[in-house]
């Protein structure tokens, strides 16, 4: 079968399309699908460069993101059938772990597929049959692809994590990537209102169109977290969400209000920074870590994105032998939503 993989950790050179993979077989509990479309994160770029103990089997196949049809059942399985029309939900874990009696087994061990276990950029994927979540007819296997990884993140953070409330006053730090087109819609969706800092003025102009109601050019203005208390009346905002870390941080501390929270759900452009304390103890900062989300609001969001309340921001559809171009766009930056790889 043909499939997007790398046999060794490096650049976008090391992506190539096969088509000598073998076709797995579902084992208990699993499904083997389809795949109809696959969606890149900034997290298969990670994954591709490599890190100091990520030991993987290869040739490992791409993508974290993915939608299709069930092609086969393990012993078992009766939540779906063959023809099934399904999203997946990147998380897995383990059948046996008490995490799951919690609603909140995303803060226990788990794994993501395309990062610990094989992606989904191929041809037919095994997945565990929880994972599944059927389609309505009619909706896109690339809608449903691009949505998976960053709306649920984004949902997890704004809604469980952060407890957004109607009438706050949400501040986004970046515009473009997966994460941030879905918090925009669902903190709009949410009742709040919405300030986003765009690296470019293309990116914030589209931010408008997906519901912003002020955006903040850094580009043109790179103390934006001066324009942000300006825009509050140096009250400061409710909620910041930042996955960019180290570059934004301190900004995204002094944007907050008194007792405000920040939700801290990556770190583009590094891990570490340095901290004043008493930013935080005198303002009564809450700052929330938060990655992935339980299968139950897995479930929730890609409903809403179902029902077309929360709509998928793609930026560019590609077929899966360019798969390696789909990484380079999303290492340049230059992309406003998800790069799509269609099978």
């Amino acid at each position: 079968m043909r499939g997007a993989v790398f046999t060794e950790h490096g650049g976008a050179e090391v992506i190539h399309t096969v088509d000598d993979l073998p076709i797995p077989e579902p084992g208990t509990g699993q499904v083997r699908l389809r795949m109809r479309a696959a969606a890149l994160n900034r997290l298969d770029l990670w994954v591709r460069v490599g890190w100091k103990g990520l030991t993987l089997p290869m040739p490992h196949v791409t993508g974290s993101d993915g939608a299709g049809e069930v092609d086969a059942v393990g012993a078992g399985v009766t939540s779906v059938l063959p023809g099934d029309r399904v999203a997946i939900d990147p998380a897995v874990v383990a059948p046996d772990s008490p995490a799951l009696m919690t609603g909140l087994e995303n803060q226990s061990r788990i794994a993501i597929m395309g990062e610990h276990t094989s992606g989904l950029a191929a041809e037919y994927c095994i997945v565990p049959a929880r994972n599944l979540v059927k389609m309505p007819d009619g909706f896109s296997f690339e809608g449903a692809a691009a949505a998976g990884l960053v709306y649920v993140t984004a949902w997890h953070s704004l809604i469980t994590r952060g407890g957004l409330r109607p009438g706050e006053i949400v501040l986004i730090v970046g515009a473009g990537g997966g994460v941030n087109t879905a918090s925009i819609q669902i903190a709009k969706l949410s009742g709040a209102k919405v300030i986003v800092v765009g690296s470019t003025a293309e990116k914030c102009a589209k931010a408008i169109e997906l519901g912003a109601d002020v955006v903040i050019d850094r580009s043109a203005t790179p103390e934006w977290s001066r324009e942000v208390q300006k825009f509050t009346d140096k009250r400061g905002v409710d909620v910041v969400i930042d996955n960019v870390g180290k570059a934004t941080m301190f900004d995204s501390i002094r944007s907050a209000r008194i007792g405000g929270r920040i939700l801290v759900v990556g770190n583009t452009s590094g891990p570490i920074f340095e901290l004043d304390l008493r930013y935080i103890f005198s303002k009564h900062l809450s700052i929330i870590g938060s990655t992935m989300g339980p299968h139950q609001d897995y479930v929730r969001v890609m409903n809403l994105v179902f029902e077309g309340a929360l709509k998928p921001v793609i930026s560019a559809l590609l077929p899966l032998q360019e798969a390696r171009k789909g990484h380079e766009l999303l290492e340049s930056g230059d992309v406003f939503g998800k790069i799509v790889l269609q099978l």
